[in-house]
């Protein structure tokens, strides 16, 4: 699975599972602040990658993500 494919992928469930607008989304929206993610939404945001990609992630694989392009870039090395 490409880049293209995972940003794809994470967008299309934020939108459908998270109700993010799809404005709102880019590389550069904070996780916390733009797209208003709270504790209890990253957990069911690890839930969708798990099921979406099949890898595992940890609390701290959230330490360096602040914003999308972030979290695009850990799934994608989750891939590797």
């Amino acid at each position: 699975m490409n880049k293209e494919d995972i940003i794809e992928k994470i967008n299309d469930f934020l939108i459908d599972e998270f109700e993010v607008e799809s404005e709102d989304i880019s590389p550069e929206s904070d996780l916390k602040e733009t797209l208003e993610l709270d504790s209890l939404d990253f957990v069911d945001l690890v839930v969708a990658v798990e099921s979406n990609f099949g890898v595992k992630l940890v609390g701290e694989d959230f330490f360096n993500v602040k914003s999308l392009n972030d979290f695009y870039t850990l799934i994608e090395n989750k891939l590797v």
